[in-house]
C-alpha cells in the first residue's frame, strides 16, 4: 500500500497494521479514537506537530 499525505489514518490501521508501529513512535497514539480514523494523515500530523514528509519516508519504506 502506497501512503500519501491524503490516506485516511483508518485506512492505514486497516489496510497496513503493521505500520500503525511508526504512528505510535511518531507520537501518534490516539490512532483508535474515532476522530482520528477520518483524518488524513496529513491533518494528524498537523495536530500533532510531526513532520509528514519524514513520516511519509518511514510509512512507505
Amino acid at each position: 500500500m502506497k501512503i500519501e499525505k491524503s490516506t485516511k489514518i483508518g485506512e492505514i490501521v486497516e489496510k497496513a497494521p503493521e505500520k500503525v508501529e511508526v504512528l505510535l513512535e511518531a507520537g501518534m497514539h490516539c490512532i483508535g479514537c474515532p476522530a482520528s480514523q477520518a483524518e488524513t494523515l496529513e491533518e494528524a500530523c498537523m495536530v500533532h506537530g510531526i513532520n509528514v514528509e519524514e513520516i511519509l519516508e518511514k510509512l512507505n519504506a
